[in-house]
């Protein structure tokens, strides 16, 4: 069996608390749940703007997916977690801009959004990924 990898990318936020950005085991890689840090900063960025708040959340996620040999591309499962179902538009355009761009053979992740309290008060949006580079 493969051995289970950590992955870590300063193109995202270190983790704040005892769990690995990114973890590889084989041709799998699931991605912890990110927000929208800034990830260099650390900072939760675009206050009240679910939109830019979805692209920032979903470029960590892409940071961590490279650092460990993937793609947008290869990722079959997104789970965004919303505070608001009033943000679900909001969210949906600025998530299939940017997964359209980043999937160019046109295959679309499967995704599942839920609503729910979140760690930080700032944050409108968490998404995490399960890629599969087999």
């Amino acid at each position: 069996m493969a051995d289970k990898i950590e992955i870590r990318s300063e193109g995202a936020p270190a983790p704040a608390w005892v769990f690995s950005q990114g973890v590889r085991r084989g041709p799998l890689i699931q991605v912890s749940g990110q927000g929208p840090q800034d990830p260099e900063s650390g900072e939760y960025v675009h206050p009240g703007d679910v939109k830019a708040q979805t692209t920032r959340t979903l470029e960590n996620v892409k940071a961590i997916l490279e650092a460990g040999g993937a793609s947008i591309e290869d990722v079959v499962m997104f789970r965004v977690y919303l505070t608001d179902r009033d943000d679900f538009a909001a969210m949906n355009e600025a998530y299939g801009e940017f997964v359209k761009a980043n999937c160019p053979g046109g295959v679309l992740p499967c995704r599942t959004t839920v609503f729910v309290g979140l760690p930080q008060e700032s944050m409108l949006v968490e998404i995490d990924a399960l890629a599969f580079t087999g």
